[in-house]
């Protein structure tokens, strides 16, 4: 069904309720749709530029030796025999001065408190981010949406007693929880990204909860059922790709939220563990330095700053892009 015939049928009156029946979804959101919507709609481009330069960036930085050896391996630049004040320690960035000497084209952000390169550092920082970012959003986005499915399709005790579980996650501060899940499992990265996973099955849970609700009683689930079609293929055939749309938008939100909370996670001392460069561990880092080393602390804030922003600007060009209110 194309979307020129989809736009002529939202002309003529019907029946239907705005959830409108799976055509009409997969006109609306379908892959070829939600692309066209995307490339017609300036601030989706724009999100979508700037995340794709930064997963650009996190998906090279682990095959660039550069990147490696100097963002890792600080006997690289400095050796305490040969140079026991470590010169290039706290270097301002090229074409600037500070009390610790001057920037070289070497090291064209400065470098850090123990003389490494803070460009490659900062971008070593881009995949770790983005890595735990992604990942952290697919742990609550599954569970989310299999809690969700089930307890709006089913209702009665079982949406009884998981909404109970879920609502109890989602009170409980997100940060706390974090720290409590990873103060009983561990403070690798591994944990961190299961942790703040687990704090965003709640946001998906309600999301997909109330489109569940909404569909469930759709002429087409009902001819489903008077099938014999399966619980279980219902779910995840019918009812779940009609919530492809929001869902959508709120997972890329999701991203952004996911990599600002790691962030502080990593300045508190939890997540990536030194020598491994991330951007809240160099902001940590660089608490001590803000004075006489200030450009220490910028570039990692801004990386922070622009990834978080074009996740949330790609979100909301995504729900102005799939709304079917301002597209008509």
């Amino acid at each position: 069904m194309s979307v020129n015939s989809a736009t002529s049928d939202d002309d003529t009156p019907d029946n239907s309720d705005e959830s409108g029946g799976p055509d009409e979804v997969e006109a609306r959101v379908g892959l070829r749709y939600t692309l066209k919507q995307v490339r017609q709609d300036t601030t989706a481009r724009i999100g979508t530029y700037i995340v794709g330069f930064m997963t650009f960036v996190a998906i090279f930085a682990a095959f660039d030796y550069y990147v490696l050896d100097y963002a890792i391996a600080e006997a690289v630049l400095y050796n305490p025999e040969t140079d026991p004040q470590n010169v290039r320690r706290l270097l301002p960035p090229v074409g600037m001065e500070n009390q610790f000497g001057q920037g070289v084209l070497e090291h064209p952000l400065g470098t850090d408190h123990r003389g490494r390169d803070l460009l490659s550092r900062t971008i070593y920082g881009t995949r770790i981010a983005m890595t735990v970012g992604f990942l952290a959003t697919a742990i609550g986005l599954g569970g989310g949406t299999v809690i969700g499915a089930v307890s709006g399709y089913y209702g009665g005790w079982i949406d009884d007693v998981l909404q109970r579980v879920t609502e109890t996650i989602y009170a409980i501060p997100f940060l706390v929880l974090v720290i409590a899940f990873m103060t009983a499992f561990g403070r690798d990265l591994t944990f961190a990204m299961v942790g703040v996973g687990i704090t965003a099955i709640p946001v998906f849970n309600r999301l997909i909860r109330s489109r569940v609700v909404s569909i469930r009683e759709e002429d087409y689930v009902e001819a489903a059922r008077a099938a014999g079609v399966k619980d279980r293929n219902i779910i995840f055939r019918h009812i779940i790709p009609n919530s492809f749309a929001p869902v959508l938008v709120q997972a890329t939100l999701q991203v952004g939220v996911s990599i600002l909370i790691v962030a502080g996670l990593s300045f508190l001392g939890f997540g990536a563990q030194p020598p491994t460069p991330s951007w809240g561990q160099m902001l940590s880092a660089s608490r001590g330095y803000m004075l006489p080393a200030p450009t220490f602390s910028i570039f990692p804030g801004i990386a922070i700053l622009i990834t978080v922003i074009g996740f949330n600007i790609l979100g909301d060009g995504l729900q102005d892009a799939l709304d079917p209110r301002i597209n008509n």
